[in-house]
């Protein structure tokens, strides 16, 4: 009926109905589109950017950039690291003997070789292999020797907060900003700064022909962005990635553009890479390729051919297991850091630029506007069969578009953004048309009266229910008259008006007494109808015989399993408690452990679990726990509609609680158990508070004094 009744006035409408609202909102969603930065809806943006790079990967067009990794196969071969300086030296020689364009080094080294003759001669004796060792060449002086005979780039780490081996110096080289006069920065370029940097050795920068930062941009633990340029300090410091294409090209600085906004581009030889104001751009990931990465294992048993590593651009990286530092790339892939540097001199060599100009803002407050003019224009005027669909094809045009910018000249276009603001201008006058609908008044009326009168007879239905539940419980104060060889008291509080908790107790014979507490899965009245099928069923079970605790819980569970077509479940624990003895047989079925109160006042939990609740599997044969109880020991047990209660906080009143409140009561032989469950339901009803019942509450206490 209602469904006829929007359509009969989405058709009936006057054209100009809703209209000027729409066009309001239209207006201040504009404005939320011209924001700056990461938009209105930053992390939708970055999702659809995201699927961008998973579905249209950039594709290789040439191949720059080769890894050597001191992976797994070279950390069993040449030993943990770090290696001796003598090694990587080693490795340095093999590679430059190829004549690669440069070689860059994603390694630290802050501190000297602690293997090198020097430091090995310092912890010696004075004597002859002290001299020995201490006319050594040190094996730090070694390493740099090789370097200056090869391109090799250095990694700085960018630290927020001082740390032991970081500082505020850097050998580094020009970085050469530009700006016109009129546009030139009012202030230090806005990149990435960093107020000190962890590095190698300063012999060893001297030696090296440049040095970059390794530090990139995590978005929710995501590398999306990366600088390619930051500042240590006041000190401009290149990203690895452009330092590397700096030595490999032969030229002695970086360029920089730059305006009052921050940075527009970062250049080097004949390469001119557009940035973001900040310098960081947005990397253009290809899928993984493994032929990127070559082991310095294979490297330095010389496996590779003579000119794999010519006129390219080297990387030496740790990606052994526990030495690297992986990252989730745009795409979802989980690599090392170093292939974030490695895919960026890679795109940039095939000119696969990402790009997010400041005009793309406009662009998309510009789509917006006319989607909405459209939609204004044309929603009053059809009906909603007609207008569904229209909407549904201009965002998918719009989503169809931003991936075809993306594919084809690597621009990023927010069509998530622009898409959710045109859905709100469309529920906008979906929503004023509805409301002006002309609805029957007196029908309404009649409608709500109807359901005032199905309320009051469900209510009514519901407290009848509640009260036949309740009187099928037994009463402790009348059930064992005469008895005082045991005392027992239970409470059951259901949540609602009808629960699916359960306890029952009744005497098995002169000498033994049977009680059980469980909980039904599922709340209301199919909880409720079938927590009375199971403990009908469980009585019955235990008083036709035999009398044994296994044979009950065994028996019940095939009984229930029977009579649950609404595939119900129950967590029970059961019990037998031989009066005279003191002792007590249990059986539990994916329920709490029972707690055991002793007479010094300790709180035991007993054995847990070691079954499945009941109607889970039908042959499923219970084993049976044995205690034995002291005189005046308290046996409590409950259901989790106890430790799981709720303030309105939402802070669970929890088992630590429970336990202390028990062990805060007067010695078990002068509290009662009718005094245990007053006291815990007090407390419980403290703790909650004003706030709604989370679940049934139900408690019994069984206490056995003995036999005079």
């Amino acid at each position: 009926m209602l469904l006829r009744l929007q359509t009969q006035a989405l058709g009936g409408v006057r054209a100009g109905q809703g209209r000027p609202l729409a066009l309001v909102l239209a207006a201040l969603l504009a404005l939320a589109l011209a924001v700056g930065g990461d938009g209105p809806l930053p992390s939708l943006r970055l999702a659809l950017f995201n699927a961008y790079q998973l579905h249209l990967p950039r594709q290789r067009a040439s191949g720059p950039v080769q890894i050597i990794a001191i992976d797994e196969a070279s950390l069993k071969e040449f030993g943990q690291w770090p290696w001796p300086r003598t090694r990587l030296t080693e490795l340095i020689e093999h590679i430059n003997a190829q004549q690669p364009l440069a070689i860059g080094l994603d390694i630290l080294m802050p501190e000297p070789d602690t293997t090198s003759p020097e430091a090995l001669a310092s912890r010696l004796p004075p004597g002859p292999l002290r001299d020995s060792l201490a006319a050594l060449p040190a094996y730090d002086d070694v390493l740099a020797a090789a370097m200056r005979r090869a391109p090799v780039v250095l990694g700085a780490a960018g630290f927020a907060h001082p740390e032991p081996g970081t500082s505020d110096a850097l050998r580094v080289w020009p970085v050469h900003v530009k700006a016109p006069p009129a546009a030139a920065p009012a202030s230090p370029l806005p990149v990435m700064r960093f107020p000190q940097a962890m590095s190698s050795l300063p012999l060893l920068q001297a030696a090296a022909r440049g040095q970059g930062l390794l530090s990139v941009n995590l978005e929710k633990g995501i590398v999306r962005r990366a600088p390619l340029l930051g500042a240590v300090g006041d000190t401009l410091v290149p990203a690895l990635s452009m330092e590397l294409l700096r030595v490999a090209t032969g030229s002695s600085a970086l360029e920089i553009e730059a305006d009052a906004d921050g940075v527009r581009s970062v250049s080097v030889g004949d390469l001119r890479v557009p940035t973001s104001p900040d310098g960081a751009v947005w990397v253009n990931f290809s899928a993984p390729a493994m032929d990127r990465y070559v082991s310095a294992l294979d490297v330095m048993r010389g496996r590779l051919d003579a000119s794999a590593l010519q006129n390219k651009i080297v990387i030496v990286a740790m990606t052994g297991l526990g030495l690297t530092d992986y990252k989730t790339n745009a795409r979802g892939d989980f690599m090392p850091g170093v292939d974030t540097h490695a895919q960026m001199i890679e795109s940039f060599f095939d000119g696969a630029f990402l790009r997010r100009p400041p005009a793309m803002r406009w662009i998309e407050v510009a789509v917006f506007g006319a989607c909405s003019l459209l939609l204004v224009w044309l929603l009053p005027k059809l009906r909603l069969l007609v207008a569904v669909p229209l909407g549904g094809a201009i965002v998918a045009g719009l989503f169809g578009g931003g991936a075809l910018l993306f594919a084809r000249a690597g621009l990023l276009f927010d069509a998530a953004a622009v898409s959710c603001a045109f859905g709100l201008v469309g529920l906008s006058l979906l929503t004023s048309m509805l409301t002006a609908a002309v609805r029957d008044r007196k029908q309404s009326e009649r409608a709500l009266q109807v359901a005032r009168v199905s309320a009051a007879k469900t209510a009514g239905e519901l407290g009848a229910a509640r009260r036949i539940q309740m009187a099928t419980l037994p009463q402790p104060a009348l059930s064992f008259p005469g008895e005082t060889r045991f005392a027992l008291d239970a409470l059951l509080e259901p949540a609602r008006e009808v629960g699916g908790d359960l306890y029952d107790f009744f005497m098995l014979d002169r000498d033994r007494v049977f009680f059980m507490v469980g909980d039904v899965s599922g709340k209301g009245l199919p909880a409720s109808l079938f927590m009375v099928v199971a403990k009908a069923l469980s009585k019955s079970i235990a008083l036709r015989g035999p009398w044994e605790m296994a044979a009950i819980m065994n028996g019940a569970n095939r009984e229930l399993t029977r009579e649950n077509p609404e595939m119900l479940f129950v967590t029970s624990v059961a019990g037998i408690l031989d009066a005279v003895s003191g002792q007590v047989f249990l059986c539990n079925a994916g329920h709490d452990a029972p707690r055991r109160l002793t007479v010094d006042g300790r709180v035991e939990h007993l054995q847990a679990a070691d079954g499945p609740p009941l109607c889970v599997l039908d042959d499923f044969e219970y084993p049976v726990q044995h205690y034995q109880l002291r005189p005046g020991e308290c046996l409590c047990l409950t259901t989790d509609g106890i430790n799981e209660a709720m303030d309105e906080a939402g802070n669970l009143y929890g088992n630590e609680r429970l336990d202390r409140l028990l062990a805060a009561l007067p010695a078990t032989s002068s509290a009662t158990p009718a005094a245990v469950v007053q006291a815990v339901r007090d407390d419980v009803r403290l703790h909650v508070g004003q706030a709604e019942p989370s679940d049934d509450l139900t408690l019994l206490v069984l206490r056995w004094d003995g036999v005079a």
